[in-house]
């Protein structure tokens, strides 16, 4: 069939199931967009393009799959920096099309070229793979290359880049390929290695099971499920793996900061790492709460890339292998032979949930400003159960981790980069995925929430069912707390406060978003309701007290141990 250069990119993509794609349209790429609109895509322009770039990020998280963004030569390119940085660090594997001026501009000896840089070279640290489709017929190979790569061993992102005289040149190709064609799919681990795994997990009498960011990205939460019931065990949940998965809510508990999670990872006998890079927030496997029954504990890593077996602490049995396929592996290897669960399980399930509890009883309330801690309490009890979580922020995102009382079974953060800003692309994102259906809620600090908060207007034009809880100290909150700590109570904060004038909820209906201000406990669960049910995206301006937002981050010195560098 004859094609050209940028219809073909589609249906190369469209072979991956990929019908999304956000950016800025400019001259090179305004036929693949009217194109991908007329084939059926999610067409999305946002109005930054490192936005676009965390927007495509979230729908991988939420698919599973690919996802792609764009962005015009030279400025637009740049602008994608931040967002292939991210990607890098988060292992999503986001493809980044860039345009640029014909080569025949670029090889001149030229000065003073306007919107024109070298680009793929720039960004060659912070990808995967960079390619150019120099030639119209290099087309199918380098868009296949560059999913192979973002989606091979540790996912990531990719940039991939046409001079603008390519892209409308025909091509006559046939239909594109299957993906397991070309690239390996759902690669399973060998028996052997799986019957070794079984038999030390029929064989420990305290074993965890560590759920990571992964377990999330590769969508792979049944059939964990199904593992954790068949090891009768705990879920410990590492920062970046905070999604609860159906059915294992009350067993699920987050690592370091539920008791329940430390006394069950001090004890174990045994820990089936799936879908983590066992980082610093879990002290590489090997330090702090690890530390105590490190030489009697057995490890079971799932990990796709070869490369990064034993690289962070030793394994005993690794198991190669995409998630997806490996955990039904282990599945069916231990149905016949399920284990039963002992006391401490049932004990740990009561203990987890009398420490919510407690926490939703004792953050302080009847204050105004709101204590932040009060402000997760009451915004988390309103979330919707079939929700999306999305989190930005610092101390914001400190306190809602401890106090959340809900347990969403989509949770999207920045947990590894620490991005800030990145919580209301995550959001449209998120809903474009999800069909624009089910209700998004982003719980942010207000500095967070402005990095990109030209974005209420896509949520708004897209009609989003989107609600922003941002709580507002009009501070740098997390860094008035370093300044304390450095130079003690009375410090000259210098750079760390704005206007206390600014009303984000009016700047919401600007954007034709609903909105609504709240400084009381009682105020903020109604008021989010009321912006669910107005039909339009909303944002709750909550006020809350700077002091305790800088002062009283709970479980602080736990969360700095991540950095604890040469302890480890």
């Amino acid at each position: 069939m004859s094609v050209k250069v940028f219809e073909r990119i589609l249906q190369l993509f469209e072979a991956e199931g990929i019908d999304t794609i956000f950016g800025i349209p400019d001259p090179n790429f305004v036929h693949m967009f009217h194109l991908a609109e007329e084939r059926g895509w999610n067409v999305i322009a946002p109005h930054h393009e490192e936005s676009a770039g965390f927007m495509a990020e979230a729908v991988s998280r939420m698919t599973g799959r690919a996802a792609v963004c764009i962005g015009t030569l030279g400025p637009g390119v740049a602008n994608l920096a931040g967002a292939m940085m991210c990607a890098k660090v988060e292992n999503s594997p986001v493809i980044f099309l860039g345009g640029q001026r014909a080569r025949i501009t670029e090889q001149r000896v030229r000065r003073g070229r306007i919107q024109f840089v070298t680009q793929a070279a720039l960004f060659e640290p912070s990808v995967k793979y960079t390619a150019s489709i120099e030639y119209a017929d290099q087309t199918d190979e380098i868009i296949r290359e560059g999913l192979r790569k973002a989606l091979s061993g540790t996912p990531g992102p990719v940039y991939i880049e046409y001079p603008s005289h390519v892209i409308l040149e025909e091509l006559d190709v046939p239909e594109p390929l299957a993906p397991h064609r070309y690239r390996l799919v759902g690669q399973t681990a060998g028996g052997d290695r799986i019957a070794e795994a079984a038999a030390l997990i029929r064989a420990a009498k305290s074993p965890v099971l560590l759920a990571g960011h992964g377990v999330h990205t590769t969508r792979s939460g049944a059939a964990v499920r199904e593992l954790a019931e068949l090891m009768a065990c705990p879920v410990i949940q590492t920062s970046g793996g905070t999604s609860y998965i159906e059915g294992l809510e009350d067993r699920t508990f987050p690592y370091g900061f539920s008791p329940a999670a430390v006394e069950a990872v001090v004890g174990s006998d045994l820990c089936v790492a799936l879908g983590t890079e066992l980082g610093e927030p879990v002290h590489y496997g090997r330090g702090r709460h690890w530390a105590a029954n490190e030489a009697d504990r057995k490890w079971i890593l799932v990990e796709q890339d070869p490369t990064a077996i034993g690289v962070n602490r030793p394994i005993d049995v690794p198991l190669v292998g995409d998630l997806r396929a490996v955990v039904p592996q282990l599945v069916d290897a231990l149905r016949d032979t399920p284990r039963t669960a002992g006391p401490d399980l049932a004990r740990w399930i009561e203990q987890d949930a009398a420490r919510l509890a407690e926490l939703a009883e004792t953050a302080p309330s009847g204050r105004s400003p709101v204590h932040p801690a009060r402000l997760i309490v009451e915004a988390t009890k309103a979330f919707p159960a079939d929700g999306i979580m999305v989190r930005d922020g610092g101390a914001t995102t400190i306190f809602g981790w401890t106090y959340s009382q809900a347990k969403p079974h989509d949770v999207i953060w920045n947990q590894n980069f620490g991005h800030l800003g990145t919580g209301l692309p995550y959001a449209v994102g998120a809903s474009v995925a999800e069909g624009r259906k089910r209700p998004v809620m982003l719980v942010t600090g207000d500095s967070s929430f402005q990095f990109q908060i030209a974005e209420l207007e896509t949520a708004a034009r897209l009609n989003l069912p989107l609600v922003c809880v941002v709580a507002v100290d009009y501070a740098w909150g997390l860094e008035v707390g370093v300044y304390k700590r450095t130079f003690g109570q009375g410090s000259r904060e210098t750079g760390t406060h704005w206007s206390t004038a600014t009303r984000l909820d009016k700047v919401a209906e600007g954007f034709g978003c609903h909105g609504e201000y709240v400084d009381r406990d009682e105020d903020i669960a109604p008021a989010i309701k009321r912006a669910f049910a107005s039909g339009r995206p909303g944002v709750v301006h909550v006020v809350v007290d700077p002091k305790a937002n800088s002062e009283e981050m709970p479980s602080y010195d736990e969360f700095r141990t991540w950095y604890a560098e040469g302890t480890q």
